[in-house]
């Protein structure tokens, strides 16, 4: 039996106290793959950014608001698991500076100066030692150029391909790539059949 620290959901990043950036991640991903692994056997560390999901029970969740918030606690639960699944999707960009109270609407451009956020799947694959890792890659264009990329750089065993038309979505359709960019399986349908699928090259490649 495996313990698994599985990253799930959005993050935001506050511009002020009531405008945040974000995106159309809902969890449901990162959901069925803890219930896939619950189901292998495993144990499951959740950290999750704002969803509406519930997740399964028998996992352990922790929840955060922000990519820098995500990262820390990501980085302290991964200290007692042996491998990472690197699903969420945080805010790539935080604003320099947040605002103290709400800004006004005054009928100019508003214009934001914003700097990149720690990536997380990076930072904790810099760490891994002989854990395992394995990350999603999110992607308009090249898709399994810029996948087979995002795995080199952040130190990924596997890369699970997908478009931005999982967001939000009940179903998804997805690639699972390995560091010599064959791709392993490709599978699509609802999000609880890919993240058995996934689970079990996961099992099969990094577990067993």
């Amino acid at each position: 039996m495996s313990r698994i620290l599985i990253t799930s959901g959005p993050t935001r990043q506050y511009l002020d106290p009531v405008r945040y950036l974000t995106n159309a991640s809902s969890g449901r991903m990162g959901k069925a793959l803890a219930e896939a692994a619950i189901e292998a056997g495993h144990e499951v560390v959740i950290v999750s950014g704002p969803v509406d999901v519930e997740y399964p029970p028998a996992a352990r969740v922790i929840d955060v608001i922000s990519t820098e918030e995500m990262l820390v606690a990501a980085r302290e639960a991964f200290d007692e698991c042996d491998g990472l699944i690197g699903v969420a999707a945080p805010c790539d960009y935080r604003p320099v500076k947040v605002e103290v109270n709400k800004i006004p609407k005054n009928g100019e451009p508003l214009r934001l100066n914003l700097i990149e956020t720690d990536d997380i799947v990076a930072t904790l694959g810099r760490v891994k030692g002989d854990r395992w890792a394995v990350g999603f890659a999110l992607e308009t264009e090249d898709r399994r150029l810029r996948a087979l990329a995002k795995l080199e750089k952040k130190s990924c065993d596997l890369m699970v391909l997908n478009g931005p038309e999982a967001m939000h979505s009940p179903d998804n359709r997805v690639e699972v790539i390995d560091p010599t960019g064959s791709v392993l399986q490709a599978i699509s349908g609802p999000k609880e059949h890919v993240a058995r699928e996934i689970f079990r090259v996961i099992q099969e490649r990094l577990i067993d």
